[in-house]
C-alpha cells in the first residue's frame, strides 16, 4: 500500500492547517482511502473505483483524465501547490 501526507490551507479557512493522508493499492483509479486531519479531529472515508467512474461521467471528463487530476490534487503536493483549492465544509 502506499500513501502520501500533505499539509494543506484551505480556502475556506487559510489560518487552518490541515493534513490530508491519502493511501492506495495500485493507483488511484482503482479506489484510495483518506484520513483529513486538523490535528485535534480526524476524519476518514474511502472511494471506491466505481465512484471515480460515477464521478468522471457525472461530470463528462475521460476517466483517465480524472484519475490524472485526482492524483494532481490529492498526492502531487508541492508540484501542484496553488493549482487546487480545498474548502473543509
Amino acid at each position: 500500500m502506499e500513501k502520501t501526507l500533505n499539509r494543506i490551507h484551505p480556502v475556506s479557512d487559510p489560518e487552518a492547517t490541515y493534513f490530508l493522508q491519502v493511501s492506495w493499492e495500485k493507483d488511484l483509479g482503482t479506489g484510495f482511502g483518506l484520513l483529513l486531519s486538523d490535528c485535534q479531529c480526524a476524519w476518514t472515508g474511502t472511494v471506491s473505483e466505481g465512484d471515480i467512474s460515477r464521478e468522471a461521467a457525472d461530470i463528462e471528463m475521460d476517466r483517465e483524465k480524472y484519475v490524472e487530476e485526482l492524483r494532481k490534487a490529492l498526492i502531487a503536493g508541492e508540484e501542484s501547490a496553488g493549482r487546487y483549492n480545498f474548502v473543509i465544509s
